[in-house]
């Protein structure tokens, strides 16, 4: 089951990644890639569970923080155009 999941994920982030290829707008893109990174933290927590590895679960809480991190990053420098102002 949790392995159906897991494909299910993946496609989703193929998806995705054609919206990110073909977006519109700049803000297209960023949302899909965005999505396709929390589909893939999502894939390590359930790795984690199917291999009955925890560690996988400090893993993808860190990259979810990072991910989160990145967000900022790219908002604050649509909004402004500079990161560091």
């Amino acid at each position: 089951m949790i392995l159906a999941v897991i494909f299910v994920l993946l496609f989703s982030s193929l998806v995705c990644l054609y919206r990110v290829i073909v977006g519109r707008t700049i803000y297209d893109r960023l949302i899909a890639a965005d999505a396709i990174g929390v589909m893939f933290a999502l894939i390590i927590v359930l790795c984690g569970s199917y291999f009955q590895q925890p560690y996988l679960y400090d893993v993808a809480l860190v990259y979810g923080v990072l991910l989160f991190l990145d967000m900022l990053i790219f908002a604050k420098y649509l909004e402004k155009g500079d990161i560091l102002k």
